[in-house]
């Protein structure tokens, strides 16, 4: 599942992108938890406080034995600072047409900085921490769900997210929907005639300069 927020004034968006174990109402009821404290937290750029609602959610029992990960990421249009925060989920992938390169979007990428008032680094209460980087125009974002990179090929050989990055980097960086769709179909060139293993979720945004 995905959900996309704007705030009431425009200033800051959010996506985030989880992916449940499981199907059927057990599934529909961990996405509408997910939903509910996302929705929440509309107003709020600093995500310390949802990731740490969403933790004892599921330490509280709330998802009946079913577990999600989920990748959150805020972005502040005064700035241009994007927040993102990591649960077990695939590490994005970030291209940056100021370099050119490709790259994951993680933790420890030398491009974080720091953000005035801003509690950056290990979330208490969780195992995750919320970084910020700079977000340039025309910068690409990549989110997906591990059916996407554990997707097979006919000889067993895992795509894998070194792989999907791989793909990534030989596919033109334009606008998100031509990209996206560009992209997909070279994972099903990966795959071939190998049996579609698992539910594929990819989600591009980009940065327009204005």
């Amino acid at each position: 599942m995905y959900y996309l927020s704007v705030c009431s004034k425009g200033m800051v968006s959010r996506i985030a992108l989880a992916d449940v174990s499981g199907h059927g109402p057990s599934a529909n009821a961990v996405a509408e938890t997910l939903r509910e404290k996302l929705r929440a937290h509309t107003d709020n750029w600093d995500q310390s406080l949802l990731m740490r609602e969403l933790s004892d959610a599921f330490h509280e029992g709330q998802t009946r034995g079913r577990f999600a990960t989920a990748a959150v990421l805020g972005f502040y249009v005064e700035t241009s600072e994007l927040l993102f925060t990591n649960a077990g989920h695939p590490p994005a992938l970030w291209y940056r047409p100021s370099q050119p390169a490709w790259d994951f979007l993680q933790e420890n990428t030398r491009f974080a900085e720091d953000v005035q008032d801003l509690p950056l680094g290990l979330i208490q209460g969780t195992t995750y921490s919320q970084t910020a980087v700079h977000l340039g125009p025309g910068d690409l974002l990549v989110l997906y769900t591990d059916g996407i990179t554990e997707t097979r090929n006919g000889a067993g050989q895992e795509l894998g997210t070194k792989g999907l990055l791989e793909l990534a980097s030989r596919t033109p960086a334009g606008m998100p929907a031509e990209f996206g769709q560009a992209l997909l179909a070279k994972v099903q060139e990966f795959r071939g005639a190998a049996h579609h293993r698992d539910d594929e979720t990819l989600v591009v945004l980009k940065r327009l300069a204005s």
